[in-house]
Order: structure tokens, then sequence, then C-alpha cells
């Protein structure tokens, strides 16, 4: 919500660069008080028992600033990718996104769990660290904000802010315009239905084939020992089916692709609740993330650009992923309350204790199956162009 319209001001480069930068420093700094506590040495002017004393409110502090600097993410390259690309063309772009968010959760779960199990714990945040500080640098040479700044022609999106050549609103009046706007509105809150079952999903099914491994051994199946690359599978190949349909079926509506995948999530959750003590469930899991990764790279990555449009689509994905945030934090809480807690372990250990797991995802689904019936038929309309001045002579 605070990154949006400072995209919006600054430009996508100089976000991206920010938010990068941001975070490899952060990560850095994780890093080095990981290897003082790891290997006995004084950091930033802490010695080791100092240091581990007050981790929990170093690391909190820490990692809040790093998850800071990372929200600029999703705006920053949406915003920087809005001017290059055309309506009809941005389910292809969707698909992108939807990769590349695949591919960062294929990082953070299969080389998380490599760097941990084969080098000293500090390198789960300094590989990050190199990886940011080298593309901030790519960022730096390469990236531009518009096709003219290429060298190349810039062109009519026709997107919501296509003819729109009046100055840049304040902050304050575009919020009110987007939250006005009943289809952002809508957008929003199908990702706060994505936000509760992405995570449902890929922060659970590791937790509950642990908890219950002994009664059902679903740790020993390919979906748990990969679940990064599954992950990020399921990711590209729901990208890859939600931006051709969206451009080649649907005429670059977004509102049909989310109503489909969100149908496979209702029918998934369904289904899970009769088969989550099976070995079916890994594989269930993983279409289930396919659909849900899908809407949120559709949603996020290309209606934002669509009905924010290239002018205001900072304030878009910001209202909009503050609401994917949103959903994440209610199913962190939910969750909390209704699943058995690890420290008891013979009532986690009991795979009939779980069922609230599979039964929850159920309503929120439905709303999000509804909620995208309800943009069936929405596309951006750009504002009317200035009729032309009489020529007098």
């Amino acid at each position: 919500l605070i990154n949006g319209p400072l995209t919006d001001r600054i430009g996508g480069k100089k976000a991206i660069l920010i938010g990068a930068g941001g975070a490899a420093v952060m990560n850095l700094l994780m890093g080095l008080v990981t290897y003082g506590i790891v290997h006995d040495v004084a950091v930033l002017g802490f010695n080791r028992d100092q240091l581990a004393t007050n981790l929990t409110a170093i690391f909190s502090s820490m990692y809040a600033i790093n998850m800071y600097f990372q929200s600029f993410g999703a705006v920053s390259i949406v915003k920087c990718n809005a001017p290059w690309f055309h309506v009809r063309e941005r389910g292809v772009f969707g698909a992108i996104f939807g990769i590349l968010i695949s591919l960062g959760i294929y990082f953070a779960f299969d080389w998380g769990y490599f760097i941990i199990e084969h080098f000293s714990l500090e390198f789960l945040f300094l590989v990050p660290t190199v990886l940011l500080a080298a593309f901030w640098l790519l960022d730096f040479v390469i990236v531009k904000d518009t096709p003219g700044d290429a060298g190349h022609v810039d062109f009519d999106t026709a997107d919501a802010s296509s003819g729109d050549t009046g100055p840049q609103l304040g902050a304050i009046d575009v919020f009110k315009l987007m939250l006005g706007n009943p289809i952002i509105i809508t957008i929003a809150s199908i990702e706060f239905c994505s936000g509760f079952l992405r995570q449902a999903i890929m922060q659970w099914f590791r937790s509950y084939a642990k908890q219950t491994n002994d009664v059902l051994g679903l740790k020993a199946s390919f979906v748990y020992d990969n679940w990064g690359m599954m992950l990020c599978c399921a990711g590209i190949l729901g990208g890859l089916f939600a931006g051709v349909i969206s451009d080649r079926v649907f005429q670059s509506r977004r509102g049909p692709v989310a109503g489909i995948l969100y149908l496979g999530m209702l029918v998934g959750s369904i289904v899970m609740c009769f088969t989550y003590q099976t070995d079916f469930l890994p594989w269930l899991v993983v279409l289930m993330s396919l659909c849900v990764i899908g809407v949120h790279g559709m949603l996020s990555g290309t209606a934002s650009m669509d009905f924010g449009g290239k002018k205001n689509v900072g304030v878009a994905v910001g209202i909009i992923d503050g609401f994917v945030y949103a959903g994440t934090a209610t199913m962190s809480l939910v969750y909390g309350i209704i699943l058995p807690d690890d420290t008891m372990k013979d009532v986690a250990a009991n795979p009939d204790n779980w069922v609230s797991w599979p039964i929850s995802m159920i309503p929120v689904s439905l709303i999000g199956f509804l909620l995208a019936l309800r943009i069936w038929n929405a596309k951006p309309k750009p504002k009317a162009q200035p009729a032309p001045v009489a020529d007098e002579s």
C-alpha cells in the first residue's frame, strides 16, 4: 500500500533497485547474525550470547524490513512491464509472472533445504544476498521503464489509462479512484482468497505429512521429497494455461480464467476432504497449487495492469497484493487456532484431527469462484480521447 503510489511516482526501474538492494542488505545482515551465533564470533559489535539472547527480536525486525523491501517486487515488475505489453498480449506476461513466482518457490524450498543440509546455516541468507546483488547490477544496466527509454517507439496499450494525458494524480486521489472501482475491489477480494489458499497448501502440506508420517508415510512420497520442484512445475503449467486461454480463447478477459481455476480449487478442496489420508493427497495438492498460482499470476500480474492502467498500476498492484497478504495472515490465524499444535505430538500425529484443514478451504474457494463470475465479462475501458479542435479557417 505504501510502495504502490511510490512506484507510480519514481518508476518501475528505481523501485526494482530499491527493493532488490534493500532485500540484499537485510539478507546480508541476517546472514552475519547467523554466522556470529553458529561460529561463536562477535558480529556488528555484539557477541554470541548477546545475539542469541535477543535473537527473536533481532530476526523479527530484520525479517520485517526484508519483507518491506521484497514487497516492491510485484509492484515494480508490473509497473515496469505495463508500458511494454498491449492488453491483448498481457496474458502471456501473466504466464511469465507465474513462472517467476514458481521459480522463487523452487529456490526457497529445494535450494533452501539443500543449503541447510550441506552448508553452514548462514549461507541460507548469504546465497540470496549474492543473487540479489547480481540481479541488482543486471537490472541497473538492462531494465528500461518504457519502450521509448530503450530506443523503441512508445505505443497505446489500450488499458484503463489509455487516453489519459492529464497530470499524475496524488496518491490519495488514486487510492480513492481504485477503491471506488468495483472491478479492482472484486479482483482484490479474489486475491484475498488466493492468499489464503496458496499458503494453506504450501505451508501446511509438508507439516501435515511430517506430523502424520507414522500413520500415513507421506514423507516417502516423490512430491514431499521434491516439494519445491513440484510447486514450480505446477506454477509454470498454471501460468501458461491461464495466460494462453485468456489471450487466445477469452479475448484477453481475465475473469473466465480465474473462474475456471477457482472451480478447480473448489472441486479439489471437496475431493481433498475424502482423500487427505491417502497416497493421492500429494498429487492433489500439486494440482490445486497449479490452479491457485495460475489465478495469482493472472490477477496480480495481469488484471492489475489492465484495470489500473500503466499510469496507476502501482497503486492497483499495491491494493491487490495487500489483499493477498491479508488472506495469508487470515489463514495463519485461522489455522493456528483450528489445526493441531505440533507440540502435542499425539494429537498432531492423528490424521483425523486434521480434517479442518481441507474443510476450511471449501468456503474460501467457493467465495473466490463466485467473485470470479462477477468479472467474467470485464475488460478495461480506455479514457475517451479528447475531441479534435475544429479548424476555423
